[in-house]
């Protein structure tokens, strides 16, 4: 019989993957694995260091023992730890359980949304990116379209940041002036329609008749959403469903990460220009009494 090399089964929980795995591991991951199933809890708050200083270990066995396991690694490992042994609490945090104190609350949710951060990168199509980019620098007009309470925060904080590079810019979140702007667009212009859900009919209407105008449209929303396949550019990031709201903390911090990087981007491409604009506006607002006054850092 062949020699068939076992996977983990990837559905399991990490504690399960550990005691599945256990038998089959070097000795010195076992003695890593036994940390984890010893006091989870502590080992998902712990550093890596930390980790290997217990285990009497090198903190690079930490790391291979959560690639074993089929983790991109410790990272992922500890955020699926800490989703894995969250309950009691399914509509408030999927993490977070009755029983955690304030300081195990602070860090799974904080921990949680930073592991989802740091692993954003992965999910940017960076040739999408580009091209929104070029596009939005080039842009006679750019309309920011919005459904929602955070979608609408979103839309009027990129509608900002692109006034402040010298693009006119505008926030709709109204779906009769979503329809106005859209059949005033021209081929030259782009609209930045904000909706993670993505399906709410009105926009996909202000989408298509934009379309039909020739303009530009970048989606900021999830993977395979109606949205997106009516995007000219769909900007996508898959984010876990929030146990409260349905724009959660980490959908709102990966778009608004997206929206930094647009304008980023878009303020390099255009170049001294830009940059001069930026930093007029910062003059007039410093020079001027209420805002002198309303930053000081005296009383």
């Amino acid at each position: 019989m062949k020699n068939v090399q076992h996977v983990p089964v990837v559905g399991a929980s990490p504690l399960e993957r550990l005691r599945a795995e256990m038998d089959k591991l070097p000795t010195a991951s076992r003695r890593a694995a036994q940390v984890f199933l010893d006091d989870a809890g502590w080992a998902m708050r712990a550093s890596v260091d930390e980790l290997a200083l217990r285990a009497q270990v090198s903190a690079p066995t930490i790391v291979r023992l959560c690639r074993t396991l089929g983790f991109s690694g410790l990272t992922d490992f500890k955020l699926q730890l800490a989703q894995s042994l969250a309950g009691g609490t399914p509509y408030l945090h999927r993490a977070v359980n009755s029983a955690d104190s304030v300081g195990e609350m602070v860090h799974k949710i904080l921990f949680g949304a930073a592991a989802f951060m740091t692993n954003l990168e992965k999910q940017i199509d960076l040739a999408m990116m580009e091209a929104a980019i070029a596009k939005i620098a080039a842009a006679g007009r750019v309309d920011c379209y919005s459904v929602g309470n955070t979608s609408t925060s979103l839309a009027n904080d990129a509608q900002g940041r692109f006034f402040r590079l010298g693009l006119i810019s505008n926030s709709y979140f109204d779906a009769h002036m979503q329809l106005i702007s859209a059949a005033s667009l021209s081929a030259h212009d782009v609209v930045l329609a904000i909706s993670h859900v993505g399906r709410m009919p009105t926009l996909l209407e202000a989408v298509a008749v934009a379309r039909e105008q020739g303009a530009t449209v970048i989606g900021l929303t999830l993977p395979d959403t109606p949205l997106a396949r009516h995007c000219t550019i769909p900007l996508t990031v898959s984010v876990s469903e929030d146990a409260v709201v349905r724009v959660g903390t980490e959908a709102y911090l990966a778009h608004l990460a997206l929206i930094e990087i647009l304008m980023v981007g878009v303020g390099i491409r255009r170049g001294p220009d830009a940059i001069e604009k930026l930093k007029r506006v910062r003059q007039v607002l410093e020079a001027h009494p209420a805002a002198k006054w309303v930053w000081s850092k005296t009383e």
